[in-house]
């Protein structure tokens, strides 16, 4: 699998990583994907219900939002991404244990410190596990 993002994108997830360090950011990633080919095309950030700090939980009116704005122009659900503060750029038992639709990509942005360096990664969940993606920037999203 391989995931395609504007630069412009993948700067939008660190900017989101750092505002909400030390918990996790959260959001959705709508776009088009054609066999191994996904290309993300817009970001829906969401607001984190999780209790703790160290999870995320997609607020469901923010996911409700995203799929729609997806729809009306086209697009489809492609992927979620989140942070990790103080993490690994590897999902989680947590992420494991959260996964459940088939073939969606997980975008997993990996800090130690607000200001200290960024490690993207991506994932394809499929058939119960994470598949490692890779993941290219693109030059635009249209």
């Amino acid at each position: 699998m391989k995931l395609l993002m504007p630069q412009e994108l993948r700067a939008r997830i660190e900017e989101c990583a750092r505002e909400s360090f030390p918990r996790e950011c959260c959001g959705l990633i709508a776009g088009t994907r054609e066999g191994d080919i996904a290309l993300a095309l817009a970001l829906h950030p969401a607001r984190n219900i999780a209790t703790r700090a160290d999870r995320f939980e997609i607020e469901p009116g923010d996911h409700l939002r995203a799929l729609k704005q997806a729809r009306a122009n086209g697009h489809v659900l492609i992927g979620c991404y989140h942070s990790h503060p103080n993490g690994e750029p590897k999902p989680s038992a947590n992420d494991l244990a959260g996964a459940g639709e088939e073939d969606f990509l997980w975008l997993i942005a990996a800090l130690s410190s607000a200001n200290g360096p960024l490690t993207l990664a991506a994932f394809d969940y499929s058939a119960a596990a994470y598949v490692p993606a890779e993941l290219v920037s693109a030059i635009g999203a249209d």
